[in-house]
């Protein structure tokens, strides 16, 4: 008789392997979505990037729709809890802009296509009833950041004629869409450009005034 601790030992290769091959196919499938559109990649483009048959994709995934979601969800539950941790830790208002604004960066190097995803086909993604969640993510993100804004402003941190509600977009635009320029294996890194984009937010552009 094979003990329980022999049969575990001997099927967590395979389960392992096959964890592993589900992450590669999912990694994949997240460049597709970010390169081509969500609509444009087929389940068998995303097979024959992945070097396999079409028929042997749907052993880890029933859809593509299943693969974007099982993308996304990962994405969103990490920066939601990021964002929370963020909250949580940071002594101040300018304090909890300026690792929001790191942490968005941060996700970059994890999540770009993710991002990339959520970006541009949101919109049509919203349309069906699986990806509801989406506009719920978006809604929390904003209630997130114009809080931080507000407490700012409640505080001094924050000009008193700040609109919350623009000056969110304006930082979300602003760190959102580096994700279609940023070359993970260029010159700057994301903390690099996090830096000056926090340094722009919070002290702007423009030389002092001399006296």
């Amino acid at each position: 008789m094979v003990s329980t601790k022999r049969l575990s030992s001997r099927n967590r290769p395979a389960r392992e392997s096959g964890s592993e091959r589900r992450a590669e196919l999912l990694a994949i499938a997240a460049e597709l979505f970010a390169t081509r559109g969500f609509l444009a990649t087929t389940v068998r483009d995303i097979a024959d990037a992945a070097g396999i048959l079409s028929g042997s994709l749907y052993h880890h995934f029933d859809s593509k729709e299943s693969m974007v979601d099982e993308i996304l969800r990962a994405f969103l539950d990490d920066q939601r809890r990021t964002n929370e941790q963020v909250l949580r830790e940071a002594p101040d208002p300018r304090t909890a802009i300026t690792e929001l604004v790191r942490q968005s960066f941060a996700a970059m190097q994890k999540h770009r296509a993710a991002i990339a995803i959520f970006q541009n086909e949101s919109k049509y993604l919203e349309q069906l009833e699986r990806f509801d969640y989406l506009t719920q993510a978006a809604n929390d993100f904003e209630r997130t950041w114009t809080r931080v804004l507000q407490d700012g402003q409640r505080a001094g941190a924050f000009r008193a004629d700040l609109n919350v509600k623009l000056a969110y977009r304006f930082i979300r635009d602003m760190v959102w869409t580096t994700v279609h320029w940023y070359n993970p294996r260029g010159k700057l890194t994301s903390s690099a450009i996090a830096d000056q984009y926090v340094k722009i937010l919070c002290e702007g552009i423009a030389e002092p005034e001399k006296p």
